[in-house]
């Protein structure tokens, strides 16, 4: 089931936010601990204002909730609003047998055990969800991974309690998103939804219904993804996810967060994964883990994609492609002859390949001077510092290749000496934010502009021809700008 967690200060408009996600939901959770004390004293009515099923939560503090007054009041608070006919109550694992359990157990209701670590994945997660289940309770766990060894264990777990029926287990935080998505495959009673992301990790329930679908994977569903850090900002599954779809392929794209590649590749040997894109830092990282690549990973150094065939990966790189398709009118019309290229990392290796490769003369600037210089040793290129950019004004093209503008650096401009003219044709790898500030300084001075999202769609399309077999449906749009972005 997917369940919307609702957190609102008034019943009235917990009614009205289950109107809103209605379509994507099967199950709300009431959070008293969010209710004005009015409202919480009339949470016994709220089953009979919707036609979903209801668990009845009033977490505290340390437990991530809102509720702050005593223990010995929550509990009263709570067997006040059992009186309504809830079909789920959630009450901590270290509180004792109390005679909220018993009500809710005479009312025919199913308790949840629950307990969470917002710091670590505790060493006896397993024994503590056994215990709870043998004592006749559906256990609950929601815990903090901090790697992805964090998340493989998690799926180990899965695997250990797979004799317990009912049970709830969950990751939280960016490293914790896969487990929650893919809930069902650690057999998992349900996920967890909100509005705002009331707890770590959540997204909303349209996302995790329509993007996701989350909710029709089974045994047979195959798990492709992306591997980044960070990766909560990746727009590929609004690629893939559809596209999978509109072949009726059963399959799912997923983000991981993935601090080692080493243990990822074991992660998917273990799920398994058939297949996942590679985004910043591991474009490089992945080499050692091939058992095969193609053409232009071997020249560029660099895979963005990698996919199991037989009994071994392959890497691909689709981003040299999916680069150089929005360039090829002006580089034809000889428009574009010289180039600078902004960084020096995987995403660069595969742009100044192409360009090189279409004549241009290409010039890197890096803030670490000696990885330019070891690019441009490998390319044929010429480097310089970064802080040396604003010398390059005769150039035809600026290339930005790294993550400066995005994320915790959103709004940083990595060239702010460049002069921008209406010569230039400025391309943008970014994709999120849509506008960053260098092109909106780019945009002002009256530059050709070429976006990351068109590089995105370019290169995320030929990596579903790897993933699947199968070119992507023709009439199927693809739709990645925000609201916000525009």
């Amino acid at each position: 089931m997917i369940c919307l967690v609702l957190n609102k200060l008034t019943l009235e408009e917990n009614v009205s936010l289950i109107k809103q996600h209605r379509p994507f939901v099967d199950i709300v959770e009431l959070r008293i601990d969010y209710l004005n004390s009015a409202d919480a004293l009339q949470a016994a009515s709220f089953p009979d204002m919707t036609d979903l099923p209801v668990i009845l939560t009033c977490r505290r503090a340390e437990d991530g909730g809102q509720y702050r007054e005593s223990e010995k009041s929550r509990l009263a608070l709570l067997e006040k609003a059992l009186e309504g006919d809830f079909a789920y109550v959630d009450i901590e694992e270290d509180v004792k047998r109390s005679v909220c359990v018993t009500k809710a157990q005479q009312k025919g209701m199913q308790v949840i055990r629950s307990f969470h670590d917002f710091r670590q994945v505790p060493d006896d997660l397993v024994h503590r969800m056994v215990q709870i289940a043998r004592k006749g309770s559906i256990p609950k766990a929601a815990v903090m991974p901090s790697s992805i060894q964090d998340v493989k264990r998690l799926f180990e777990a899965s695997r250990e309690l797979n004799s317990i029926e009912k049970k709830i287990l969950l990751g939280m935080g960016p490293y914790g998103l896969p487990t929650r998505i893919l809930y069902k495959k650690l057999h998992s009673l349900l996920t967890f939804t909100s509005s705002d992301e009331t707890a770590p990790g959540h997204i909303s329930a349209r996302e995790m219904k329509e993007t996701y679908r989350a909710d029709t994977v089974d045994d047979r569903t195959h798990i492709y993804g992306i591997i980044g850090n960070p990766v909560a900002h990746t727009k590929s599954p609004l690629i893939h996810n559809p596209g999978f779809g509109g072949i009726k392929y059963n399959a799912i794209y997923v983000p991981f967060q993935v601090d080692s590649v080493r243990t990822f590749f074991a992660l998917s040997e273990m799920l398994p994964v058939y297949g996942f894109s590679v985004t910043v830092p591991h474009k490089q990282a992945v080499l050692p883990y091939l058992g095969k690549v193609s053409r232009e990973v071997k020249q560029i150094g660099s895979c963005n994609t990698v996919v199991r065939k037989k009994n071994l990966w392959a890497g691909t790189n689709t981003d040299y492609y999916g680069f150089i398709t929005p360039l090829i009118t002006p580089l034809q019309r000889d428009l574009i002859r010289n180039v600078l290229v902004v960084g020096a990392g995987g995403a660069a290796r595969s742009c100044v390949w192409a360009l090189r490769n279409h004549g241009c003369r290409v010039t890197i600037v890096n803030r670490d001077v000696q990885k330019a210089e070891k690019l441009a040793q490998l390319t044929m290129s010429s480097f310089d510092s970064l802080e040396r950019a604003g010398l390059y004004a005769d150039v035809d093209a600026v290339i930005q290749t790294t993550t400066v503008g995005m994320g915790e650096l959103e709004g940083i401009d990595p060239i702010p000496d460049f002069p921008f003219s209406k010569h230039h044709h400025v391309y943008e790898l970014i994709y999120s934010p849509r506008y960053t500030a260098m092109l909106a300084r780019a945009v002002e001075a009256g530059s050709s502009i070429y976006y990351g999202l068109d590089m995105l769609i370019a290169q995320g399309k030929l990596q579903f021809e790897s993933f699947t077999g199968y070119h992507y449906p023709r009439r199927l749009p693809v739709t990645l700008v925000d609201e916000e972005d525009t």
